[in-house]
């Protein structure tokens, strides 16, 4: 269980592992934190800017941390056949992405991902669970981390 300092902890630790190519899926209900999770992540890669949710723009990029990271949030897709129009493999080439609302691209986007979940709980505190493919075992989850 993760409160919000522990997010930011949670988004560091998988910001110490991310790599160019990389797809990370964040599934959970509005104010699960998710983009709390992504904060964390681009502050431990060098972010010292805002991170707004990108609901409205979908697709945020943070060109200068490395690796470059675009932050995507799906929310507002209505059909997974509008993904191709964002140009998300591409940002690929030589960054990572970090995706909201996974669901909304269809079962069959980035079979490779790092699938993680957060689930609210009445605490206040967030539980995050994860499935892991090929590409990411012994990178996640992290040794010695509280996720």
């Amino acid at each position: 269980m993760l409160d919000e300092p522990a997010m930011a902890g949670a988004g560091a630790a998988l910001a110490a592992v991310l790599r160019p190519g990389d797809v990370v899926t964040l599934a959970g209900p509005l104010g699960a934190g998710k983009t709390t999770l992504v904060r964390g992540v681009l502050a431990a890669l060098g972010h010292q800017g805002e991170v707004p949710s990108p609901t409205f723009a979908i697709v945020q990029p943070y060109d200068l941390t490395s690796p470059p990271v675009s932050h995507a949030d799906l929310y507002r897709l209505e059909d997974p056949s509008e993904l191709e129009e964002l140009g998300l493999e591409d940002q690929l080439l030589d960054g990572a992405l970090l995706v909201e609302w996974p669901e909304r691209a269809g079962e069959a986007a980035w079979p490779q991902a790092l699938r993680l979940s957060l689930q609210p709980r009445p605490d206040g505190r967030r539980a995050l669970t994860w499935e892991v493919p090929k590409s990411w075992e012994g990178r996640w989850p992290p040794p010695h981390h509280p996720t």
